[in-house]
């Protein structure tokens, strides 16, 4: 063995020692890396295997001080009932060991994603590692993988439906979606135009996959919970999250008009339903998933109803990928590295998450500005 080999061979066990030392580290004391919303799903996962309101906060709450969080009031899961079939597993374990292995799903998920994306839309195979480093370094990530959101099974939704309809496995594609589901609100452009793309082109085969998980996995809480859509429907009616000051243009008009009034919230959906609308007829008989969806989802982000925080922004990266790959000016890429370097000082200001309001708009104009610049970029929708 040459002394290279041994170098590496002495390196990877020391680092899978001080690895080791620290998930010991993390087990036995839980002022290690205290739980932050990864503490919401174990906790509705677990009173889902009890056959208990996974909507309930005065239930949520002993559990979630049980698991670690100091906290007075109940992180909620509001995401739909479909959700609990995906985070279901982690009511099965212990909240240290859940937290380790939700950690591993989206480290893994992540990793995937960004190797994905870098092949889909172009990037040289011996240099899929830039798209690893994107994926890993980009803010909204390292946001996601901290508090243990969901945020990264949600483009890795995005990714396998991209990497199945490109293989026309259209079913599987259809069944992909489901993750991309998990909030529906931040995609909801996304929904109409597979809608518009099924009807056009007659691929019937993903609406009907992503049916059939959806109501596969909207009924797999009811053989725990059989009243958990009926629970659901009343935290959203009753106990709505209203107060949340989430990062999107629907607040800025609750605060400049009347607080109080959170179907103001849904006002930029109109706006990005309007987009569509001129958007897609012109482009239907050319349309190409790899081409359209990190448009569409910036423009479904950044006129989301509600939510948009900075752990969502994940969903940004396949337009930031796309700006990489394609190499466009070097003001635009400037304007990426801009941008993650806005969210880390956002970050360790601790402005609050309203304050990353200006995220997404910048992408997306970025975006359309390095697409318009670039020649040979792909989307020439936008060049248009």
């Amino acid at each position: 063995m040459s002394v290279r080999h041994l170098l590496t061979a002495f390196a990877l066990i020391a680092v899978g020692t001080v690895f080791v030392g620290q998930i010991r580290d993390l087990l036995a004391d839980p002022t290690v890396w205290p739980p932050d919303d990864f503490i919401e799903y174990w906790s509705a996962a677990k009173l889902t295997i009890d056959g208990q309101n996974p909507y309930d906060g005065k239930l949520l709450l002993p559990l979630q001080k049980a698991g670690g969080r100091d906290e007075d009031q109940a992180v909620m899961m509001w995401n739909p009932p479909w959700t609990l079939a995906v985070v279901f597993p982690l009511g099965l374990f212990p909240s240290r060991v859940a937290q380790l292995l939700w950690l591993g799903v989206n480290l893994a998920a992540t990793g995937y994603s960004g190797d994905r994306l870098w092949r889909l839309f172009g990037g040289r195979a011996d240099r899929r590692w830039v798209g690893w480093a994107i994926a890993f370094t980009a803010m909204p990530s390292a946001f996601a993988l901290q508090s243990g959101q969901i945020s990264p099974l949600l483009l890795l939704g995005a990714v396998l439906f991209l990497e199945c309809e490109r293989r026309r496995l259209y079913f599987a594609a259809g069944a992909a979606t489901v993750l991309l589901a998990i909030k529906p609100h931040l995609a909801y452009l996304v929904w109409l135009a597979i809608l518009c793309d099924a009807i056009a082109h007659k691929r019937w085969r993903i609406l009907i996959g992503g049916a059939i998980a959806g109501v596969v996995c909207s009924a797999f809480p009811l053989i725990f919970v059989p009243h958990v859509w009926s629970q659901f429907a009343d935290a959203m009616a009753n106990r709505p999250p209203e107060q949340w000051q989430s990062p999107t243009i629907g607040t800025v008009l609750r605060l400049v008009i009347d607080e109080k009034l959170f179907r103001l919230q849904f006002v930029p959906v109109l706006f990005g339903l309007a987009w569509f609308g001129f958007y897609y007829p012109r482009w239907f008989a050319r349309w190409n998933w790899a081409e359209q969806l990190p448009l569409l989802l910036l423009v479904s982000f950044v006129t989301a109803p509600y939510g948009a925080w900075p752990f969502d922004m994940v969903l940004l990266l396949p337009a930031a990928m796309w700006l990489v790959i394609h190499r466009c000016s070097r003001l635009t890429i400037a304007g990426l590295v801009a941008v993650n370097i806005g969210c880390l000082a956002c970050n360790l200001l601790e402005t609050g998450s309203f304050w990353f309001l200006w995220v997404s708009p910048v992408v997306l104009l970025l975006y359309v500005i390095g697409c318009r610049n670039n020649i040979r970029g792909l989307p020439e929708t936008v060049q248009a």
